[in-house]
């Protein structure tokens, strides 16, 4: 409604949060004072150009609606309408709503509810391009409510609070438990099947177990705890995954307990940033403790990597995607002052921390502590069938999670690209409780396999395949954008694919890093328990 009360427009400061969610909010020309009724108030008198009327057709058309907030309670409504003729629907009328009905709900001295009703028989033909005088009024209306203050945003949370929706959330968390239960069983017998069998063998005849040749991953016990190739971009590939994993396990953290209420305009956001930056350190510890163990010695070149292994892809693409916002000048554009507080908050605090982390790693007195003696040179891995290489491998590691939480993924889309309301953070946690779990078993048992295979290179495999659900979340991008959602154009899809890259990416990254840790804990585990068993006969 720019294009009419430019004259009144004053704009509302906003928090980082409001700016980064792409909200510039300005104060609307209505006066609603508290317990004062109006009838037929004139808000202005307005003359419109044709190409304002075209605009206002177009906006018509596409069912755009405003969005304002009274006393923080969000209210919505349509601009106009479009009447098609029964006798020839081609033939259509476009119309614009001129006289608004605000009816606002109080409790003693609190406001509880708002709503805006546009009266359908007052109304401005925008059919023809002409120049139109248009008279907007509106009416205001209080009545009493007995409904607490505390309850109402109560009203926001119910539209995911539905029996169909919660029916089909606990659906999605029976077929999650249902996934986690079987691949629990497989890999628990798996497991002990191999492990019986070690014990019946070296019990029944130790002589014969000495001189037997020993085959799978027990042939290759030598080199299973070979340091990997690229040791500094695996550290910082660990460091940043674990920062995501703590940030997220935050964020959850801050939902539960009602932080991020419905409409609380960028809270999200703001928690995001500066969560991210506190939690730095973190990834600078993890990743300069881990190359540290791994006898890295180049740990400068270490921080910098993990510093840039996730910032780096996202401010590329956040400088493009900010470059074409601009240039529709769309209000998802950054303004330069936010930049400059997001540099100063990378610089002030993200690096310093990761830094001070990156230190305190490196002084860390942990080992390497290897279950078994490395050989001084690796042994040849055989060949191997296709489907043992690592993108069949990928493929088969990234679909059971993802399976997991396929059906929580179209309400998580379609709050933050639908802007529908999503509250069941409870349920949301346990999704992603089960999304970790099924992410440790798959990547323990498939690393497995590649042990007994006699393929030692196991530390990249586990956290590529640990980390593929993300490649299967992008694709599911694809299906979200061409059947669930109403966007087109190149800004729309450019920051939809942009920004879901990073995020899959994030993905990537942290479930990747809980893929190698349960490989890896597992592996120590049963190679403890082999040499344990060894020493023993």
């Amino acid at each position: 409604m720019q294009v009419l009360f430019t004259a009144h427009l004053k704009e509302k400061p906003e928090a980082l949060g409001e700016v980064l969610n792409g909200d510039r909010l300005v104060s609307a020309p209505y006066k609603l004072d508290f317990m004062v009724e109006k009838d037929s108030e004139i808000v202005c008198r307005k003359t419109l150009t044709k190409d304002e009327v075209s605009k206002f057709r177009s906006a018509v058309t596409k069912d755009y609606y405003f969005q304002m907030y009274y006393d923080d309670l969000p209210f919505w409504g349509f601009l106009g309408k479009v009447e098609r003729d029964k006798t020839d629907p081609s033939d259509e009328k476009y119309y614009l709503f001129k006289h608004l009905h605000f009816e606002i709900h109080y409790n003693k001295d609190r406001v509880i509810e708002i709503n805006a009703k546009a009266d359908p028989n007052a109304v401005v033909d925008l059919t023809e391009d002409k120049e139109v005088e248009v008279e907007f009024l509106y009416t205001v209306r209080w009545k009493e409510t007995n409904v607490s203050y505390e309850s109402r945003m109560e009203k926001y949370a119910q539209s995911s609070s539905q029996p169909h929706h919660l029916e089909i959330h606990w659906f999605s968390i029976i077929n999650s438990c249902v996934t986690v239960l079987l691949l629990t069983g497989f890999l628990a017998t798996i497991l002990m099947r191999v492990l019986k069998n070690d014990f019946v063998k070296y019990a029944h005849d130790e002589e014969a177990a000495d001189d037997q040749e020993e085959t799978g991953w027990k042939y290759i016990h030598g080199d299973v705890f070979r340091y990997p190739m690229h040791k500094s971009l695996f550290a910082a590939a660990l460091g940043s995954g674990t920062q995501l994993f703590a940030l997220s396990l935050f964020i959850f953290i801050l939902a539960l307990v009602g932080v991020f209420y419905p409409y609380n305009r960028g809270a999200l956001f703001t928690a995001l940033v500066v969560i991210y930056a506190l939690t730095s350190g973190i990834a600078g510890y993890t990743a300069a403790s881990f190359y540290h163990q791994l006898e890295g010695t180049n740990w400068v070149r270490n921080l910098l990597l993990t510093g840039c292994l996730f910032c780096g892809p996202l401010f590329l693409t956040f400088c493009f995607l900010n470059t074409v916002a601009i240039a529709y000048t769309a209000t998802a554009a950054l303004p330069f002052g936010t930049i400059v507080v997001i540099v100063l908050i990378w610089t002030l605090v993200t690096s310093p921390l990761l830094v001070l982390g990156g230190i305190a790693g490196k002084n860390s007195k942990a080992e390497f502590q290897a279950p078994v003696r490395t050989t001084k040179y690796p042994r040849e891995i055989p060949p191997l069938p296709w489907y043992r290489k690592t993108i069949p491998q990928m493929a088969m590691a990234g679909f059971l999670p993802f399976s997991a939480i396929y059906i929580e993924l179209y309400y998580i889309f379609a709050s933050v690209w639908g802007h529908r309301i999503y509250t069941i953070y409870s349920i949301l946690f346990i999704v992603f409780i089960i999304l970790l779990i099924v992410t440790a078993f798959i990547t323990v048992a498939l690393t497995y396999f590649q042990l007994a295979a006699e393929d030692h290179e196991w530390w990249w495999r586990s956290f590529l395949c640990g980390g593929s659900t993300g490649v299967f979340i992008y694709g599911y991008c694809l299906y979200y954008y061409y059947e669930r959602s109403d966007m087109s154009g190149f800004m729309q899809t450019s920051f939809f694919f942009g920004y879901m890259a990073c995020i899959c990416y994030g993905f990537f990254l942290m479930l990747g890093t809980v893929g190698f840790r349960a490989a890896f804990l597992s592996g120590a585990a049963s190679a403890t328990g082999q040499f344990e068993s060894i020493k023993e006969r």
